[in-house]
């Protein structure tokens, strides 16, 4: 069952959904979603410094990609056929009897932009700034501005909660993570 405006208006008043900083319910609050917002950092691949990625081999101190910080006000371009990595501007926690649904705005869509490529379930029990997966799958430049509404979430209920919630698991990568990190893949070898 997907939460309504109304069970997701109980559900933070209550914090059994944690959003911070607290989203602006006029606007960011549809019928069945909550839409977040973009933050501040990203993480470019430098592709011009490496002439592949192995997923299974990760050097200290050789990341694949660049962060870059981005002052509020200002735009971000997202050239065509480039992937960056991205967080939104909120820290969400998700119960252990609910799961996430990552989707898109439309609004981005039709520029031109994907926001997620693989990770559309925010599994229950996360905590965190949720990692976008950027991609401008058109033919021009976008520009995307920190604190612009940039995806939604909506949330449904599970059968029970979970035994194991993200947050508990031995091989969860990404708990508490505060920007787009690099891909942890290397530590299931």
């Amino acid at each position: 069952m997907v939460l309504s405006d109304r069970d997701l208006k109980k559900a933070l008043k209550s914090r059994r959904i944690i959003i911070k900083p607290a989203p602006d319910l006029k606007i960011q609050l549809g019928s069945c979603s909550i839409d977040l917002r973009l933050g501040n950092n990203f993480r470019v691949f430098e592709h011009s410094r490496y002439p592949y990625i192995d997923p299974f081999k990760k050097e200290i101190g050789k990341e694949v990609t660049r962060k870059i910080d981005v002052t509020d006000g200002d735009p971000f371009i997202i050239q065509p056929g480039d992937f960056v990595l991205a967080t939104t501007e909120e820290y969400v926690e998700i119960p252990d009897d609910l799961t996430g649904r990552l989707e898109g705005r439309s609004s981005i869509g039709r520029l031109g932009v994907v926001i997620h490529s693989t990770a559309a379930n925010i599994e229950c029990g996360f905590r965190g700034h949720i990692a976008l997966e950027l991609a401008n799958m058109g033919k021009m430049p976008v520009a995307l501005y920190p604190g612009m509404r940039i995806c939604s979430l909506s949330f449904e209920e599970l059968s029970s909660p979970a035994e194991i919630p993200y947050y508990k698991k031995k091989a969860a990568k990404y708990v508490g993570q505060k920007g787009p990190d690099e891909s942890r893949i290397h530590e299931e070898k």
